[in-house]
């Protein structure tokens, strides 16, 4: 189902070495690891097939992605390619999926405020998005924290291997920062890597109850709508910071179990 990148692209760009070695560039890669490696944990990947990515710190024409052929669980800090938006590999051993350039790359040019991108098919928000109606429905505590934050892409046109399904993508995403991709996953979009994180750890755990729910055949029990919205803004609230620390206890475990991860 992967598909390795093939594209000429413009010539790569001119990087000192200094530049892609800060304690920030570092940072994000060892954050950017603990997710791939936390996902695989959790369950949440899906072979070689699925994607983050995140800005480089301080650039806004590179980003960090997991290279081709690799999966969720064997992902290193390290082993992250930083790309730019031409396909080229500028740091890194190996190329990134096909979809995983044409969609990321499209999004993180397309919407500078996505400085993290996260693509998975995990089970539950998948299933979710190959149902009719929308997807969340608001009757448990934890979807509230994406209410009126959702955005449905309503028409799959099979792989994206080629800029125009990146750009379909982005544009359906507009102002959201969690998009249900239909038939297909969900991607999610946050302005740190540990948001992002947060938020799709999160929306797999409010499609996990929804589904459990649903399956029992009797009616949900929506929450009203202003209660919804007051609900999400009080966990709008203090979210960056919860993030943070969600992320932070996410490499702690990994340190004591997994502590290559980082290197």
């Amino acid at each position: 189902m992967a598909h390795e990148l093939k594209t000429a692209g413009a010539a790569p760009s001119i990087l000192r070495n200094s530049e892609l070695d800060t304690d920030r560039v570092e940072a994000a890669r060892v954050d950017l690891a603990a997710c791939f490696r936390m996902a695989a944990r959790l369950g949440l990947q899906e072979g070689i097939c699925n994607h983050f990515s995140a800005m480089v710190p301080g650039r806004d024409d590179l980003f960090l992605v997991n290279p081709y052929g690799l999966a969720f669980e064997e992902i290193t800090a390290s082993s992250l390619l930083v790309c730019d938006f031409n396909g080229n590999v500028v740091s890194g051993d190996g190329k990134p999926e096909a979809t995983a350039f044409y969609i990321h790359a499209r999004l993180h040019m397309r919407l500078p405020r996505a400085k993290a991108a996260f693509h998975t098919h995990m089970p539950y928000a998948t299933a979710l998005s190959m149902i009719e109606g929308e997807p969340l429905a608001y009757a448990g505590q934890t979807s509230l924290k994406f209410y009126g934050r959702t955005a449905i892409d309503p028409d799959y046109n099979g792989l994206a291997l080629d800029e125009r399904e990146g750009d379909r993508i982005a544009s359906a995403m507009g102002e959201a920062d969690i998009i249900f991709m239909r038939n297909h996953g969900v991607m999610v979009l946050g302005p740190t890597i540990a948001e992002a994180w947060d938020d799709l750890y999160y929306l797999e755990r409010a499609a996990e109850v929804q589904v459990k729910a649903m399956s029992t055949g009797r009616p949900l029990i929506k929450v009203d709508p202003a209660v919804a919205r007051a609900a999400a803004a009080q966990m709008r609230e203090g979210d960056a910071e919860s993030a943070r620390l969600h992320l932070e206890s996410v490499k702690r475990i990994l340190t004591r179990s997994q502590p290559e991860f980082a290197h």
